[in-house]
């Protein structure tokens, strides 16, 4: 496996996947589209989601972690080259307080509270953009995710 590429995808078309996002209008309701999910106020893209390691083959999980990370790191870089450095976020806290407590968090932060312990959140204008890359247990698939949003982080 090379580093720079998931599923095929470069980070350059990563790139062009989110800025596509970022200029696109958010639809009235929530729905799925060949890359992700979009709901009003969000676009979510799953650029890359790993097949299940169902033999348990430590050094295959490892390869992977290390894969996605480094693409998560490449498309952060290239991200913060066009919009100064991240902020960087938990997304832990948000899935506690709806798991937990029951509280109501909105979309996409739920959907991404689900996917991904951490990510980058950088402003662009009245929109956020996200990014995350880190499962929430060594049994869940490796995601690198990207949302557009103007739904401000809960």
């Amino acid at each position: 496996m090379r580093a720079g590429l998931l599923d095929g995808m470069s980070t350059a078309q990563h790139l062009d996947t989110v800025l596509l996002l970022c200029s696109r209008e958010f639809p009235a309701e929530h729905g799925r589209w060949d890359g992700g999910f979009c709901g009003p106020g969000y676009h979510m893209a799953e650029l890359a989601v790993s097949d299940g390691f169902g033999d348990g083959d430590c050094s295959q999980v490892l390869e992977a972690r290390e894969q996605y990370e480094a693409e998560c790191a490449a498309l952060s870089e290239r991200l913060t080259k066009r919009w100064g450095p991240a902020q960087p976020v938990s997304l832990y806290s948000l899935l506690h307080r709806s798991l937990g407590h029951g509280e109501e968090i909105p979309e996409p932060w739920h959907m991404l509270s689900t996917r991904v312990q951490d990510a980058e959140l950088w402003r662009t204008g009245e929109r956020w953009v996200v990014l995350g890359g880190s499962p929430w247990s060594e049994e869940s698939p490796f995601q690198l995710l990207a949302a557009v949003t103007d739904v401000d982080p809960p």
